[in-house]
């Protein structure tokens, strides 16, 4: 049997860092979230391209807007609600509906005049290829003559 500390605050502290991580968006350093909800998204970086993949269930694809500005990719769009009364039966909603608005900080490797995205069972993916590194020009040096 383990023994396990007992720590009569770490409740309390738990709750506080769930709250301090739910007001930052939970996302970690380079990403920026705010507005009524957060879709939850994957970055996967390749050889030659970044993936992100958002799942934003239930937003049309003409309600998303996707865009890159000075090294920051914004995602923003709405998930609308539908009219919801007591008389339909509804005993609890726990689905979100709103604006959502997601920012995320590039590395100068990104390409922004390649980037492409597409919407596909309530998954966003953005693809952001890499540029070409650029490769160091050989100078040769000719002798005196």
């Amino acid at each position: 049997m383990a023994i396990t500390r007992y720590e009569p605050w770490g409740l309390l502290n738990q709750l506080q860092r769930e709250l301090e991580r739910a007001h930052e968006g939970g996302i970690g350093e380079g990403s920026i979230s705010t507005a009524e909800w957060a879709p939850a998204v994957d970055i996967k970086e390749e050889d030659d391209k970044f993936v992100l993949q958002a799942d934003i269930p239930g937003v049309k694809p003409e309600d998303i807007d996707v865009s890159m500005e000075d090294g920051v990719l914004t995602i923003k769009g709405e998930k609308k609600t539908e009219a919801k009364t007591e008389k339909e039966g509804y005993k609890r909603v726990e689905r979100t509906y709103g604006s959502f608005y997601r920012r995320f900080s590039l590395p100068d490797t990104a390409n922004p005049d390649a980037i492409s995205a597409k919407s596909k069972h309530g998954v966003l993916e953005i693809v952001i290829p890499k540029r070409e590194a650029v490769k160091p020009k050989k100078i040769n040096v000719a002798p005196e003559e």
